[in-house]
């Protein structure tokens, strides 16, 4: 039985933890339950961000440093997902989510919000972007269902993964071993990654069938994709660190959380359908909703409801950027304000140039 918590932590840059050390230093959240670590950082989320490292690499010391455990140890037991790009009027935050042992589950024939964790075990250059990372991917979101006692997968919610990329160095080095990795564009890598990801989330979640796709779906095949799934790349780490959102009867906390999927990145209807399926009103907006979660990709058919869009053209702005910006500003226009979490590059991760929202809201 568990009780879960989240914070949200406005940041003044990637490197400030003191929102969450104050919270810490109060008595307000015990560093010992804390699970798990989502964050916006204002970088430009693409290859060379290091706001990301920079700011996993921070609240790892500052955990340690409460926790009396060397920061390494503390990234073994905490899932930190750091998403770079705070385009147009999205802000850089942190959102908290903490886990302690209950005495009892949810009211009778209810259910509340539970996480679970899990990480797979590092990747190979040439394994990023194929069937490895799916399977490794899938057996890990597996793990952190079991982890947060969500036994349905028609209970998950929201499934956020951090997913490593590519790099010159890597693959100079799988050339060297005598493997050819899934593409030499270090950008490039970054969708293949996600896309491996997030097909691996659908197998899972039993979205992409009973049977694993293959690597030729990768990239691919856009009739496989995940209503839940939510993959990032960064350059920091090497591995897949995975966070299932769901409800559970397991879970005792007063929060709850509803999904719905984004048809375009203007869909602001699928957002209030998740609002609705918690019950919230626009009175109730400021005081029930904790955050948001979203996914936002720039339409690869190059049109948004029929009319031509310039994202993808763009030589000085990177389509992922132009698409945060886009599905930002549209989120904050129904919550309110711009302390969203909305990440860039949907590949598989619901329809083409679209993607899951999620909502966690108090009761």
């Amino acid at each position: 039985m568990y009780k879960i918590d989240v914070f949200r932590i406005p940041c003044a840059g990637p490197g400030d933890t003191a929102g969450l050390d104050q919270l810490i230093s109060s008595g307000q959240v015990d560093p010992a339950h804390i699970v798990a670590v989502m964050g916006k950082t204002e970088g430009n989320g693409c290859v060379n961000d290091y706001t990301r490292e920079y700011a996993t690499a921070m609240l790892q010391a500052l955990l340690g440093r409460h926790l009396g455990l060397a920061p390494e140890a503390v990234g073994r037991r905490v899932a930190f997902v750091m998403s770079g790009g705070t385009e147009g009027v999205l802000s850089p935050h942190l959102s908290v989510f903490t886990r302690q042992v209950a005495e009892q589950g949810a009211p009778a024939g209810q259910k509340r919000l539970s996480i679970g964790i899990a990480f797979t075990r590092d990747f190979l250059p040439e394994e990023m972007g194929r069937r490895a990372q799916i399977d490794e991917t899938a057996a890990a979101v597996r793990r952190a269902m079991e982890d947060g006692g969500i036994p349905s997968a028609d209970d998950v919610h929201f499934v956020q993964v951090k997913c490593p990329l590519l790099t010159a160095a890597k693959i100079a080095d799988a050339r060297l071993r005598g493997h050819e990795p899934v593409t030499a564009d270090t950008y490039e890598s970054m969708g293949y990654s996600r896309g491996a990801s997030a097909l691996g989330v659908a197998l899972a979640t039993g979205e992409a069938g009973a049977q694993a796709p293959g690597d030729a779906a990768v990239l691919h095949d856009w009739t496989l994709c995940s209503s839940v799934a939510s993959t990032s790349a960064g350059i920091e780490i090497e591995h897949n660190v995975v966070i299932v959102m769901g409800m559970s009867e397991q879970a005792c906390s007063d929060l709850v959380i509803a999904h719905e999927v984004m048809s375009d990145a203007i869909d602001a209807a699928a957002l209030r359908r998740a609002m609705a399926a918690l019950d919230i009103a626009d009175g109730d907006v400021e005081r029930r909703i904790v955050n948001v979660f979203a996914k936002a990709e720039a339409s690869p058919g190059g049109t948004v409801r029929g009319m031509r869009h310039t994202m993808l053209g763009d030589s000085d702005i990177n389509p992922t950027r132009h698409a945060r910006a886009a599905v930002g500003a549209v989120i904050a226009s129904v919550v309110g304000h711009g302390m969203v979490y909305v990440s860039g590059g949907a590949e598989h991760q619901g329809p083409a140039g679209g993607g899951p929202v999620a909502v966690i809201a108090r009761c």
